[in-house]
């Protein structure tokens, strides 16, 4: 039966009837889970679709199944450099190759890789040197992309089986998806430049796949995941320390604003702004050092004595000051507790002056 649907669907797939063949791949599939030509063929129908993250864990699955196919790491590679992702593109050419030395597809490809990585370093290099203000800009004020990616229909899909919800930092990026009771060994999870793939298939249960574009690109290999009994927490590490405005890709995204942080992680983080920025820090010290060397005469002088010295007076030094103030209607101000705390402080007017005592 799948060797029918297989060969049906190749004969679709020669005759341009993509979707048709995308199908009767899956039919097959579903009757020979195992069989890795099938998932090979089916990622080549959706690289011909612009199903590209689909195709890309198509691949996956079928390397996973047979490690030694060489097409697959083809078709991983094509689906990848598609999505611009060139590094794991160049990877996975470089497995294939060693698998198939006599396949010049391989070589030239990779030679294709290498010339596009060059153009993406000179062009980052570039941008690190210029340090141009970035702000945030409209989309109607973005020339759309001509890249194959901006080609890309989003379909509209059925309401997914798990929820998901993305938070983010400057450095990272991490979604949740909240899955209960799912055994680990039934999630797979794969990361690319620009693209995560998620796929939970437990036995008995629909598969569920979730692909996304990423809004910018991380680093594969510091990127982390964990199933939990509630939950599957992917940790994405950021490739720029970038605000991501969503966790999926979009023409609509508006440009990142880059976030700048500090190296020890002591100083507060700065963003761009057309006024000259204020180190408040460093303002604070300033404002309290000239309150410590302020010139007072008279009263104030005498005030500013008497709060220094309970500012770093101990706890009993406090109790002295305060009852004395209050009991001699301020006219004393004692330190010593053993003194004044065991009796009531009398007033003591300056000379020349007596106290009345003020009936309400």
């Amino acid at each position: 039966m799948a060797t029918d649907l297989k060969q049906r669907a190749m004969d679709a797939f020669v005759d341009d009837h993509l979707e048709l063949a995308v199908d009767l791949y899956s039919q097959a599939i579903a009757i020979s889970p195992t069989n890795a030509e099938l998932f090979a063929d089916r990622a080549q129908a959706n690289i011909k679709l612009k199903n590209l993250p689909e195709a890309v864990s198509d691949a996956n699955k079928a390397i996973e199944l047979d490690p030694s196919m060489s097409k697959a790491y083809l078709r991983k590679a094509t689906a990848c450099m598609k999505l611009e992702e060139y590094q794991t593109a160049k990877a996975a050419l470089e497995t294939g190759a060693s698998l198939a030395p006599g396949d010049s597809r391989f070589a030239d490809l990779i030679r294709e890789c290498d010339q596009r990585i060059a153009e993406e370093t000179g062009d980052m290099q570039n941008e690190v040197s210029e340090e141009p203000p970035i702000e945030v800009v409209s989309q109607k004020d973005v020339q759309p992309e001509t890249s194959v990616l901006s080609e890309v229909a989003v379909a509209a899909a059925p309401k997914p089986k798990y929820r998901h919800e993305f938070y983010q930092k400057p450095e990272e990026g991490v979604v949740t998806i909240f899955a209960k009771r799912v055994p680990a060994e039934n999630v797979t999870i794969d990361f690319g430049e620009q693209i995560l793939s998620v796929t939970i298939d437990v036995p008995g249960e629909e598969a569920y796949q979730f692909q996304p574009r990423l809004f910018g690109k991380i680093i594969p290999d510091k990127c982390k995941y964990e199933v939990l009994s509630t939950k599957v927490e992917i940790h994405l590490a950021k490739a720029e320390p970038i605000q991501w405005t969503s966790l999926e890709f979009s023409g609509q995204s508006a440009v990142p604003v880059r976030v700048i942080s500090s190296a020890t992680g002591s100083q507060r983080p700065t963003y761009p702004s057309s006024k000259p920025t204020k180190d408040w820090d460093k303002l604070e010290a300033e404002v309290k050092k000239e309150e410590k060397e302020e010139k007072l005469d008279g009263d104030a002088a005498l005030n500013k004595f008497f709060r220094e010295i309970y500012a770093d007076a101990d706890e009993d030094t406090r109790r002295a000051m305060k009852k004395s103030f209050v009991e001699s209607n301020g006219t004393v101000l004692s330190t010593n507790w053993k003194e004044v705390g065991s009796k009531k402080v009398e007033g003591s007017p300056p000379d020349g002056m007596e106290m009345k005592k003020w009936e309400l």
